[in-house]
C-alpha cells in the first residue's frame, strides 16, 4: 500500500467513515517500496556469512560468495498474535550478485523472538539452486 492510500485510510478511519477488521488467520501481505528489516546489514551480514559456511561445507557446490544485494522486498509479513502466533514472521527476497558474476534469486525468513534464548532474531534463508539437499524444499518453498 503507497503512502498516499495509507494517510487515506488513516484520515477515514480517524473521522469513522469506516472499519477495518482482521481476524487472527488473516495474512497480511506487503508490497511496498520500502524493504525495511529486509534490508539492514545485520541480517544481509547474516545471510553472506552462513551462505560463505555452507558452500565450503556442502560436498560439490561452487566455491563462490555473495558480493551484493538489490531488488530486496518483503512478500509477506505474519505479525506475533499473544497466544495464537507468537513469533512474528516476515518474508523477504532479494537478489544476490555473487563472486563467479551471476545473479541469484534469494528467500529468506525473519523470525522474532527466535535468537538465542529467545533475545534477538533468526534468519533462515535460501538461495537458488545452492539448496543441495532440499532443506527448504522444491525451489526454496518454505521461506518465500
Amino acid at each position: 500500500m503507497n503512502r498516499i492510500a495509507k494517510m487515506l485510510l488513516a484520515s477515514m478511519l480517524a473521522v469513522g467513515g469506516g472499519s477495518v477488521s482482521a481476524s487472527a488467520a488473516d495474512m497480511v501481505m506487503v508490497n511496498y517500496s520500502d524493504p525495511g528489516i529486509c534490508a539492514q546489514p545485520a541480517v544481509l551480514n547474516r545471510i553472506t556469512n552462513r551462505f560463505s559456511y555452507q558452500v565450503r561445507h556442502v560436498p560439490n557446490l561452487p566455491q563462490v560468495s555473495i558480493v551484493d544485494y538489490y531488488g530486496i522486498g518483503e512478500s509477506r509479513h505474519l505479525p506475533r498474535i499473544k497466544d495464537v502466533r507468537p513469533i512474528d514472521r516476515r518474508y523477504c527476497f532479494a537478489k544476490a550478485q555473487l563472486s563467479d558474476g551471476r545473479t541469484r534469486d534469494v528467500w529468506y525468513l525473519i523470525e522474532k523472538p527466535l535468537g538465542f534464548a529467545g533475545i534477538g532474531s533468526n534468519v533462515e534463508f535460501c538461495v537458488s539452486g545452492f539448496d543441495r539437499w532440499h532443506v527448504y524444499g522444491g525451489r526454496c518453498r518454505t521461506v518465500r
